[in-house]
């Protein structure tokens, strides 16, 4: 079974690692001394919130004709197929918990050798980001998880776009 959009879509959900910010440690509340503690991953809900932002995301790419899921016109076409999108889903997932600072171990390919003549455009990862913000939106994320992730995405697009 071939996969070749998991690496779009683990691509587009790249995460960093909580970061920190510039704030004087006296003239933070306990709250946010806590937040700041807390790893992205535990931030996003956990692998539960993390497996519905998936889901919805990978259908809602899947539905969109600007991202062309199924790469249809290259050498890099993909079956949807209820078990290649369950598996998708399974490795993006994953891949999401565990760039978060979650447990979870990312059992998928590297992104460059898999996007190789998937001849993905800008315009169709832009689409698919625009897809992943509406997911993070429907599922309410903040706009701090929100931006850190989408501010991420914007870096893969050099081992996506044209390859």
């Amino acid at each position: 079974m071939k996969l070749a959009p998991l690496s779009l879509a683990v691509a587009l959900t790249v995460l960093p690692l909580a970061t920190g910010c510039n704030h004087d440690k006296d003239d933070m509340s306990s709250s946010h001394k806590s937040m700041m503690s807390k790893s992205l991953y535990d931030r996003l809900g956990g692998e539960k919130a993390i497996t519905a932002v998936v889901d919805d995301f990978v259908n809602r790419a899947a539905a969109d004709p600007k991202v062309n899921f199924t790469r249809k016109g290259t050498d890099k076409e993909w079956a949807a197929t209820p078990e290649n999108v369950a598996k998708l889903k399974k490795h993006l997932t994953q891949f999401v918990a565990m760039a978060a600072g979650g447990p979870q171990k990312y059992e998928g390919r590297a992104m460059r050798p898999v996007h190789t003549g998937m001849k993905i455009t800008d315009a169709e990862f832009n689409a698919a980001a625009a897809d992943l913000a509406a997911s993070l939106d429907k599922f309410n994320v903040p706009k701090k998880e929100k931006d850190e992730l989408l501010g991420v995405v914007a870096g893969t697009k050099g081992d996506i776009v044209g390859q």
